[in-house]
């Protein structure tokens, strides 16, 4: 696997700092193996870059840039606790679009997410994944993303 820190300097991204819990939990767990990130709202220096529903007052385009966002949050997330260096895989992504109704592009969205996983991890950020539509997110925010990362000692 490539060196992950590489990669997101050759996407024009850094780790950002882990984004503060809204509520009562922690950005992140490690249990064995496996790294359990909390879900990431698409926050930049601690503001929601966006809010409202995506068909309604976000495009599909826009909600798979904050996806993206969400998935880097992730990403330093997982360098709080562990290190991006000891990231085997991403196992598993569940992506959490705030729909208007009648949206059904959630797959769409929550590829902005994926592919960035991807672009940083190659063949070891392919996962296993679900895209739910919901009616509200916390904070208003369109997107949220939370993924199960492999990782070595």
């Amino acid at each position: 696997m490539s060196d992950p820190y590489e990669k997101l300097a050759e996407l024009g991204l850094k780790v950002p700092e882990v984004v503060p819990p809204v509520a009562a939990y922690v950005p992140a767990v490690r249990s064995g193996n496996h790294v359990y990130v909390s879900g990431q709202l698409p926050m930049a220096d601690g503001k929601l870059l966006a809010t409202g529903k995506v068909g309604a007052e976000i495009t599909a385009e826009q909600a798979k840039e904050l996806a993206a966002r969400c998935a880097l949050n992730g990403l330093a997330a997982l360098e709080w606790l562990v290190g991006l260096d000891k990231v085997v895989r991403i196992v598993k992504v569940v992506g959490f679009v705030a729909s208007a109704p009648g949206f059904s592009g959630q797959p769409g969205v929550i590829n902005g997410a994926s592919e960035l996983f991807g672009a940083v991890f190659g063949e070891s950020g392919k996962h296993a994944r679900s895209a739910v539509g919901v009616g509200e997110l916390p904070l208003n925010a369109p997107v949220e993303v939370e993924l199960i990362a492999e990782v070595r000692d």
